[in-house]
């Protein structure tokens, strides 16, 4: 199959089951809720190594928040809800209620949850206290700048891990243009994430190595230096690869992330350097989700 003289490998890319939880950070303005969901989210690229993957999802209007204020929708996933119950207090704690004017609500809602200001609270000396609302309970914290506010659990959903594809240009350059477009599109996907630095894999990895203390290891079949050496999987015209990984909480909204991705990349074509498209997996055998590029870019 071609898009616009673009080759899709006749290929999927394999997905895995994960636990999901949204976090709605608000603050003074804008600029200080980002400068919190920056913070929340740094090195939370892949659980291979950070424990979870985490991205900002979209902005918030303040018609949209639960205190009327400028707000970020950050998402958390993790292969457990164990480990999101680790890793995401953690973060609001050192990441949310330390930066100015901030406060911090659950995005999601469901019967499974876990702490968010529960534990929290305890920083507040005994001096908190706290309010319900509507069945929901906040907390309310003594802080230096006057108080910050959070919700006392967040819920927690089954989701997906892994969507993802490959992208093979002429040169970084070219490659990391139509990511950059790519990347566009799928922040108007609601309900997605693509957690690594600017949504964009640069060392793309496979499972397992020749060293035995290492879990994952880089994919050479697809780095373009050493194509002489391995069992390449490039053509001579390709000269470097990019890989987008899309987290979400369902099927649905991944496969239309891929899609708006896929078609943004193809809109280059092999005259801006653009020459094919394919995605990772491991035969099938590892993930749940396998999400065939044929089926999604028709």
């Amino acid at each position: 199959m071609k898009i616009n003289g673009v080759t899709i490998d006749d290929t999927f890319a394999e997905a895995f089951p994960m636990k999901a939880t949204r976090i709605i950070i608000t603050a003074m303005t804008l600029k200080w809720a980002y400068r919190a969901a920056n913070s929340l989210t740094g090195f939370a690229s892949s659980v291979i190594g950070c424990g979870c993957e985490s991205a900002i999802e979209r902005e918030l209007n303040p018609s949209e928040t639960p205190d009327g204020r400028p707000g970020i929708a950050v998402m958390v996933f993790a292969m457990s809800t164990k480990e999101l119950e680790k890793q995401v207090p953690k973060r609001v704690g050192q990441s949310v209620m330390t930066a100015a004017t901030t406060a911090c609500y659950a995005g999601i809602h469901g019967d499974e949850e876990i702490p968010l200001g529960k534990n929290l609270r305890f920083f507040g000396d005994g001096y908190q206290i706290s309010k319900t609302i509507n069945g929901r309970r906040f907390w309310r914290i003594p802080v230096m700048h006057g108080e910050f506010v959070c919700e006392e659990t967040t819920g927690v959903t089954r989701a997906i891990g892994g969507g993802n594809f490959l992208v093979m240009g002429k040169t970084t350059r070219h490659a990391l243009a139509a990511c950059e477009k790519a990347i566009d599109e799928i922040k108007k996907v609601t309900g997605v994430i693509t957690a690594f630095p600017g949504g964009i894999v640069g060392a793309g990895s496979k499972i397992g190595s020749k060293y035995k203390f290492l879990v994952a290891s880089t994919n050479e079949a697809y780095c373009p230096t050493i194509k002489g050496q391995v069992n390449s999987d490039l053509s001579d015209e390709v000269g470097s690869v990019l890989e987008i990984v899309i987290d979400g909480l369902n099927e649905e909204v991944i496969r239309d992330a891929m899609r708006k991705g896929i078609n943004a990349v193809c809109s280059f074509g092999p005259r801006k350097g653009i020459y094919r498209v394919s995605a990772g997996n491991y035969g099938g055998n590892l993930g749940a989700y396998h999400f065939h590029l044929k089926n999604i870019v028709v």
